[in-house]
């Protein structure tokens, strides 16, 4: 279990792919460099994920890549459907910054980088928030989170999100408050009973937390005043970091340690449905716990969240009816694009789904262990994000690699200078990186 815990404190922390190189062979199938691990026939190997029988003749069609200025919250926009974004076919480094104190042992980046107006925000692992000019990577102002008593002490850090002119943050140290995007002046801040890893989802002047102990909160953009507030049972155990809500259609759908989903009315946080993403099939004692670490997406009126116990589920929105389930266990928030939905498990393999039905179309074995002669040290993949026909994902050892979203085949490899345990983030034709080590790298 302290080895697991080891490798999933790991989660919440962002990718960077530096040097002054072309990341073009990443994305390349003519890359000299293959990972071990390809993609196979998951038909042979006696495991129960495997792709659908039936699906054999299934044509997968994506949206048009869309470009976007705007990522404002982990996940992208409040509903985390992104479908499908814009890189060129070999981006070149423009820049790379430090944004602050990386993770280390006591204290872990939690916070992806949110990009609005032309700037990009950063918050690393004490609580400090940066803002950054997008083009040049400049940095504009800094400003301290932590209450002033506190900033002596070493306290899990949280999250950001924007909307407006306004950033919010959450904070290990039990509070959410906002501050001016145009120079980091604190405006509000309001407490909370337990600390908040997981980054807010702001919706329409409201911002939404969810807490350790399973608290859903809503706050007043303005003024930071508590709107509402759903307790969700606690659970004694549960992964360092924690889910982002999912916000659409007047609905916030909360990922909860407990493998409850609860979809809760933006307006008063009457509870509509829940749903547990729990399988009981698993008997690894990292899928032995209930705990939904990654970020439900709403996308068309449905939900689609991954349980790391072992299950995935498309849920209707207004009814909460579970429309389908996979035996996919996984910590990261899937992808959705157009009608197929990928993820990657913690089994270290690449999915794709058919989200209409339910149906896995293909799967890619990664490299799952470090040392794979003795079987030790899982490899933690994040992501993927799928950007100009390509699916990306990092790993913890301090990999990139891009996949074809139609076949699953790996395309290019490329070597990172650390760790990377969150996918890239994606505006203006960029994709920006977070390292472990705290710097931040763009790329066109």
């Amino acid at each position: 279990m302290m080895r697991f815990a080891r490798v999933f404190s790991l989660v919440l922390v962002t990718a960077a792919l530096a040097g002054c190189s072309s990341i073009g062979d990443m994305f390349s199938k003519d890359s000299n460099e293959v990972l071990p691990g390809t993609r196979i026939s998951v038909l042979a190997l006696e495991r129960e994920l495997r792709p659908s029988i039936e699906t054999t003749d299934t044509r997968i069609v994506l949206p048009t890549p869309q470009d976007t200025t705007l990522w404002p919250g982990a996940g992208g926009f409040s509903h985390h459907a992104m479908h499908h974004m814009v890189i060129s076919d070999v981006p070149r480094r423009s820049w790379t910054v430090g944004i602050g104190e990386g993770s280390g042992l006591r204290n872990h980046m939690f916070a992806e980088p949110i990009v609005a107006n032309g700037h990009i925000y950063t918050m690393d692992a004490d609580g400090r928030v940066t803002s950054f000019d997008v083009k040049t990577g400049k940095r504009e102002w800094r400003a301290d989170t932590a209450p002033r008593m506190e900033r002596d002490n070493k306290f899990l850090g949280g999250a950001i999100a924007i909307e407006g002119d306004r950033i919010f943050a959450t904070s290990g140290a039990a509070e959410v408050l906002a501050m001016s995007a145009a120079d980091g002046k604190i405006i509000w801040r309001a407490t909370t009973e337990t600390p908040v890893r997981a980054a807010p989802a702001v919706n329409g002047g409201r911002v939404f937390v969810t807490t350790i102990e399973n608290q859903v909160i809503a706050f007043a953009a303005n003024d930071g005043a508590q709107l509402w507030t759903y307790a969700g049972a606690s659970t004694p155990t549960i992964l360092l970091g924690g889910s982002a809500p999912a916000v659409d259609g007047g609905v916030v759908v909360a990922a909860l340690s407990t493998g409850e989903l609860a979809a809760l009315r933006v307006d008063n946080g009457s509870l509509l449905w829940s749903e547990t993403v729990v399988a009981i099939r698993r008997t690894e004692a990292a899928a032995s716990l209930p705990d939904i670490a990654a970020r439900p997406v709403i996308d068309r009126g449905r939900v689609y969240a991954v349980g790391q116990s072992g299950l995935i589920v498309a849920i209707d929105l207004r009814t909460g009816n579970r429309l389908w389930e996979a035996p996919v266990a996984g910590i990261y928030q899937p992808w959705i694009a157009g009608d197929f939905l990928y993820t990657v498990t913690i089994d270290a393999e690449a999915v794709c789904i058919d989200a209409r039905s339910g149906r896995i179309l293909w799967v890619t074995q990664l490299r799952a262990w470090e040392d794979e002669n003795d079987r030790e040290d899982r490899v933690i993949w994040a992501g993927p994000v799928l950007a100009s026909d390509r699916l990306i994902l990092v790993n913890s050892l301090s990999e990139a690699i891009s996949i074809s979203p139609y076949s699953g085949e790996v395309m290019g490899t490329m070597d990172l200078p650390a760790s990377a345990t969150m996918a890239p983030v994606f505006a203006n034709a960029t994709m920006f990186l977070l390292d472990d080590d705290g710097d931040l790298t763009a790329y066109r």
